[in-house]
């Protein structure tokens, strides 16, 4: 539970004094209202109330000493009247002067703040004159500013349409230009392949008739050397048919023997020629080239099975010895031949270069 704090002798008195101040405020402004709106007072009448009594039974002296009072008493009461007329009036006047006086304050006041209001509007005036001036001003610059970046803009699109349309006008002298170039260009690449063509054309023309001169003399050639092959073969064939007929059978058998390895030469060279008959030469075929192949036949003569055992280095070279071995087919030749000379063409090696299988 808290303590309540006992209040100090100021605080004590501070709400007191302060409806005792409010309390004499109130009561002198209510005096100087009604000083202020007193109504002028008519000048007093002095009022004079004497009691006259008639007594018949006094005399003449008496009557005029009563008189006497009786005057003197109104005087006495009129010069009272009097004084009490002039405080009352100079009550009077001190009021209306000082209502005067605070009329003349408030309209002093009154005009103050009627100047102070029309310095304030005339002030306020003034502001809403600055600003608007200054709004005014604020606009133009702005007005102005804007006006400036139309001009600069259309400036600015001018010049680039004046940059656009002379880049267009350079790019179209430069594409002339290059068209006319290539025009030119084209026209000396035609004349040169027209030439390179042309040149082709009689070299091949030149090399067909070449090779139609070296195959009718390779045709002619090898007719020859065939028909010498096979009348070499006949004779040697009717020769040790002779000599089988003719000597000891010793004597027949050595001479079988040397006629079968002298055929077996004969019949490379016949394989030899029969494979270059059929041999597609390739562009890659040099001199110097030279490929092994392993070769098998049948006592028939038929070829059964070519491959390469030893690559010259060019495949289109060995490809093309292989498919020329592949198209002799069979060598009828060969039909007739004992075993054992037929035996080493079973399967055996043979090699070839390009100047073997030239037509």
């Amino acid at each position: 539970m808290q303590q309540q704090r006992e209040p100090s002798a100021s605080e004590s008195y501070f709400w007191p004094s302060v409806w005792a101040i409010g309390l004499h405020v109130l009561v002198f402004g209510m005096l100087f209202v009604s000083f202020a709106f007193t109504p002028e007072l008519p000048p007093a009448k002095p009022i004079v109330q004497a009691t006259l009594y008639q007594l018949k039974s006094k005399s003449r002296a008496t009557t005029q000493t009563n008189q006497k009072i009786a005057g003197e008493a109104q005087k006495s009461a009129a010069r009272q009247t009097e004084v009490e007329q002039l405080e009352q009036k100079k009550v009077e006047q001190e009021a209306v002067k000082a209502a005067e006086q605070k009329k003349e304050e408030a309209a002093q006041k009154a005009e103050e703040a009627r100047k102070a209001d029309e310095a304030k509007k005339a002030d306020e005036a003034k502001k809403a004159d600055e600003a608007k001036k200054a709004d005014d001003a604020k606009k133009a610059a702005e007005a102005k500013k804007a006006e400036e970046k139309q001009l600069a803009d259309i400036a600015k699109k001018k010049a680039e349409e004046e940059a656009k349309k002379a880049a267009e006008e350079e790019a179209k002298k430069a594409a002339a230009e290059e068209a006319k170039k290539k025009i030119v260009e084209d026209a000396k690449k035609k004349a040169a392949e027209d030439a390179k063509k042309k040149a082709e054309a009689e070299e091949a023309k030149k090399k067909v008739a070449e090779e139609a001169k070296k195959k009718a003399a390779a045709d002619a050639a090898k007719k020859k050397s065939q028909d010498a092959a096979r009348k070499s073969a006949e004779d040697k064939k009717a020769q040790a048919l002779a000599d089988l007929l003719s000597d000891t059978p010793q004597r027949q058998q050595a001479l079988a023997d040397e006629q079968g390895d002298e055929v077996a030469g004969s019949f490379d060279d016949l394989i030899r020629i029969r494979a270059a008959e059929g041999w597609a030469r390739p562009p890659s075929a040099r001199k110097g080239m030279t490929v092994q192949l392993q070769i098998g036949m049948l006592p028939d003569g038929t070829v059964t099975s070519v491959k390469v055992l030893k690559s010259s280095g060019d495949g289109p070279f060995d490809a093309s010895a292989v498919a020329a071995v592949k198209n002799i087919g069979r060598l009828t030749e060969m039909q007739g031949m004992k075993p054992s000379d037929f035996a080493p063409y079973r399967s055996f090696k043979m090699t070839f270069t390009p100047e073997d299988l030239a037509p």
